[in-house]
């Protein structure tokens, strides 16, 4: 007979094959917005937008992942928490929406399932380039085929996508400034590209070598942090005081993600405040 484990990772694959179809489920409708006219509404500040295809596409995401699996809850970003069940879903349906808002072709769709607070399977979609990413507890993979990320073993061979500082990490101070300015004499390249989860599928293809990020939500990072780790990189996550956090349910943790087996000391220790 099949034992825990065993049940555990069909779950999981099957998980991912339905976040993956959520994913791609929307990106007509998002191909179709795309440099099209829009209302852009702000949230919380200034650089914090929605649109009307944020919400169109969640609810869609949310119809469909519900449908492929009724025992399911959903975390989105733009409609809180719906359903009920043992699965709960992270769903960002637009991750970079001020990319998508002003038409610089770099957002993507995320969606991870977390099952008794692990994370199981997730999928990034970039629906402009048309690319899958995918994880469940057996691998990771970017359009089928098998990613396996390898990382630059020294600092000056490195290349960082973030986009930090936000203005949230300038309004603390110019400790902010003061270290992205380390940051970008230290290493190779320092990338701003608007989209954390992309940074995370990036980094699990070894086409970046590190990525991370303060102050996030669990619909930022779920997808990317299981991509990572299952493609053979680390995923790193510190509460706002420095301690280290190991649920996918969380707040507002920093954190840092690596390539393969690359380490890069100074940029951890940012991360965790130290």
């Amino acid at each position: 007979m099949p034992d825990h484990r065993d049940d555990l990772v069909g779950v999981s694959r099957r998980l991912r094959g339905v976040a993956a179809a959520a994913a791609r489920s929307v990106g007509p409708m998002l191909r179709e917005a795309f440099r099209a006219p829009l209302e852009v509404s702000v949230k919380t500040g200034p650089q914090d937008l929605v649109t009307e295809h944020d919400r169109a596409a969640e609810r869609t995401i949310v119809r469909h992942l519900l449908r492929a699996h009724p025992d399911s809850r959903v975390l989105g970003e733009e409609g809180g928490t719906q359903g009920a069940g043992r699965v709960l879903w992270l769903v960002d349906p637009i991750d970079g929406t001020t990319n998508f808002a002003h038409g610089l072709p770099h957002f993507c769709v995320s969606v991870a399932a977390v099952l008794d607070d692990d994370l199981v399977a997730g999928a990034i979609y970039d629906p402009i380039a048309e690319q899958m990413f995918t994880a469940d507890l057996t691998g990771a993979w970017r359009d089928g085929a098998p990613l396996r990320s390898r990382g630059a073993p020294t600092a000056d061979q490195a290349v960082i996508l973030s986009d930090y500082p936000a203005g949230r990490d300038l309004a603390r101070g110019p400790v902010a400034e003061v270290t992205f300015g380390a940051l970008a004499r230290e290493f190779r390249s320092v990338r701003r590209g608007g989209s954390g989860a992309l940074a995370l599928a990036y980094t699990a293809a070894g086409w970046a070598d590190c990525t991370f990020a303060t102050s996030t939500n669990p619909w930022d990072i779920g997808a990317g942090a299981l991509i990572v780790q299952q493609a053979g990189g680390r995923y790193l996550a510190f509460s706002a005081d420095g301690e280290p956090v190991t649920t996918a349910l969380h707040e507002a943790p920093n954190y840092v993600a690596f390539a393969g087996d690359a380490d890069y000391p100074q940029v951890t220790a940012l991360v965790r405040g130290r």
